[in-house]
């Protein structure tokens, strides 16, 4: 399955609202509707780790779909109150608008046993 993992730094004093955004999907009153917005996308894994660093929190994300691109270009552009809610979201803690588009990480090792 066809991945692709970022980092997303957090703006300061926006880890808490972050954290709670995605208690809130993962196991609260948003999940239902994330489901469905990853189905919509195509998205079949998606996992986020937040990262303590010297300069700030950063978000580390995984995600997995048969068609990456698309995925990422269905939740910058898709009009469901989810996606739309998950973007105002995103630019508000990261700082990044993903109607804007995205560039792609550089992969640099992808070991596998």
């Amino acid at each position: 399955m066809p991945s692709i993992a970022f980092a997303a730094p957090l703006l300061p004093g926006k880890t808490e609202v972050d954290r709670a955004a995605l208690t809130s999907v993962a196991n609260g009153e948003r999940r239902a509707d994330h489901e469905e917005s990853r189905k919509r996308a195509g998205i079949t894994r998606e996992s986020v780790w937040l990262q303590s660093t010297p300069n700030g929190d950063i978000a580390v994300v995984v995600i997995e779909a048969d068609d990456i691109p698309s995925a990422l270009g269905a939740l910058a552009t898709s009009e469901e109150p989810f996606d739309q809610w998950f973007r105002e979201h995103t630019q508000a803690v990261h700082g990044i608008d993903l109607t804007a588009g995205f560039a792609p990480p550089e992969q640099l090792l992808d070991f596998r046993a």
